[in-house]
């Protein structure tokens, strides 16, 4: 069935208090999306983020993102007033997250809330509390105790609790309670407004486009708490990371730092580990986008302590037989594959054996130095199960992309689209019907794109730090205009 949606991450919905959070714009834009006759909203990973702020590391695979959480419910439920929120500094621009004043913020208008939560005497609460325990106890602690050391690592903690020995953990059980339910009380406010959330959008017709990393952090409750499923040392450090190789892109490719899978001990546990984690994620969306997909045929290796990716090499991962697991243990799941990067015939394979939809990227089509790529990324060559984008929230807005990119490009694409477009808006809005037009099942514009904006606006920088993950809608760029726009072009295209 032909269908589209909206890239548009929680973190840059329109609001007050200094993020996009599960407040009333988060409603407001299901009901722009169902005005505008889209079957899907994409949004990034929720997890909580670490240092650098990126989505794609977070401090736990299973735990919510605590800026989410709407303190305008938390003041309906008399947990907050406006006064207290008011007093405290989110920034001054209504299109830019400040991480640094967020973060500085955001956790003391929550420790007030809980404090004046009693959550612990509430029914739901205890409910809560068993059906996750499986994650929430030890995420918690994890919280907890980083919070005691200071904000470090688990690497820099005491050897003792770092390696989670009986005695220690016990210990910060006691000593560290009431932290520890401060945490469990930030996770069931984020899930009872995320379901609430969620909820509204199924039953407008809007499914969920939900994103999960393929690796998970080093500094996570994750590793911390199940080393034996990563490539780790017996003094809990990786033996080996993740990353991309060099390329044409990048001399010394990418590190990531990720600790890579023990693969052969997710195998003997019949894959247990991953299939909780898309079990949770069927809970949480309702379609699974994963991210490094060809991860799962081969990873790059890089060893530990590198400095850059140039020694890194490619070992074998799971392969079908993992997906094969998860079909047998949850039946059919909705996943999205992300295939992009450098492809082999050995990653399409797995794709195709998969039956996941993969990608197809718009900006990757017009790249005069890749033959390749135009060959995978030009419509004509699309068969239906796919998801079309113009770009993802790791590239160049659209405009952005057409100011940068060379004038025999620009002339592809206007060959492509049989006509010569001198304004760059009107290229934008060519390049967006082009992704309607294509015969992908599905088609994902990103916001940025459909509001015409330029690199300021762009999501991320891939290995860059400092200035990502900041961008933001305002509430006046989400008009009854633009509706009635993507609504008509979504007609013409059968997408409606």
């Amino acid at each position: 069935m032909r269908a589209s949606g909206i890239l548009l991450p929680i973190s840059s919905l329109p609001g007050k208090y200094g993020i996009g959070s599960f407040s009333k714009e988060a409603y407001k834009f299901v009901d722009f999306l169902k005005n505008s006759n889209q079957k899907y909203w994409q949004i990034l990973p929720i997890g909580p983020t670490s240092y650098g702020d990126s989505p794609y590391q977070s401090f736990s695979t299973y735990a919510g993102n605590p800026y989410f959480i709407s303190l305008e419910d938390l003041i309906d439920q008399g947990l907050l007033t406006e006064e207290e929120c008011k007093k405290v500094k989110f920034g001054n621009r209504a299109d830019t997250v400040d991480y640094e004043k967020l973060y500085n913020g955001r956790f003391k208008l929550l420790k007030k809330a809980y404090k004046k939560s009693n959550i612990g005497e509430k029914e739901e609460f205890k409910k809560f509390k068993d059906e996750n325990c499986y994650w929430l106890n030890d995420y918690s602690m994890f919280m907890a105790i980083k919070e005691r050391f200071e904000g470090r690592s688990f690497d820099n903690w005491a050897e003792d609790i770092k390696l989670r020995w009986e005695y220690s953990m016990e210990y910060y059980k006691k000593e560290l309670s009431e932290e520890i339910e401060f945490y469990e009380f930030v996770q069931y406010e984020f899930y009872r407004q995320w379901y609430k959330l969620k909820k509204y959008a199924n039953d407008n017709g809007i499914k969920i486009i939900g994103d999960i990393p393929i690796y998970v952090a080093y500094d996570s409750a994750d590793v911390w708490s199940h080393p034996e499923l990563f490539q780790m040392d017996n003094v809990g450090k990786p033996t080996a990371v993740a990353g991309c190789p060099p390329d044409g892109f990048s001399a010394t490719g990418q590190l990531w730092g990720n600790p890579l899978y023990k693969w052969e001990y997710h195998k003997q546990t019949n894959y247990d580990w991953w299939i909780k984690r898309i079990e949770r994620s069927v809970q949480l969306y309702d379609v699974v986008r994963i991210d490094h997909f060809r991860g799962f045929d081969e990873y790059y290796s890089i060893p530990a302590g590198d400095k850059d990716a140039t020694n890194g090499h490619w070992e074998k991962g799971p392969g079908i037989d993992l997906f094969n697991a998860i079909k047998y243990c949850l039946g059919n799941v909705n996943i999205i594959a992300e295939d992009l990067g450098y492809i082999t015939d050995s990653v399409r394979q797995l794709v195709n054996d998969s039956g996941f939809p993969n990608m197809k990227v718009l900006e990757f089509a017009f790249d005069s130095r890749d033959s390749s790529g135009q060959r995978d990324y030009l419509p004509y060559n699309y068969d239906k199960n796919c998801v079309v984008y113009t770009g993802t929230h790791d590239n160049e807005t659209l405009k952005g992309w057409l100011d940068s990119i060379e004038p025999e490009e620009i002339e592809m694409i206007q060959k492509y689209i049989g006509r010569k477009v001198e304004d760059k808006s009107e290229l934008v809005d060519e390049v967006i019907r082009m992704a309607q037009a294509s015969t992908a099942n599905t088609c994902i514009i990103p916001m940025q794109d459909y509001l015409h904006l330029d690199n300021k606006a762009r999501m991320n920088t891939p290995s860059t730090l400092g200035g990502n993950w900041c961008w933001r809608a305002k509430s006046t760029q989400i008009t009854k205009k633009l509706s009635n726009t993507i609504k008509e072009l979504t007609v013409i295209y059968g997408r409606g």
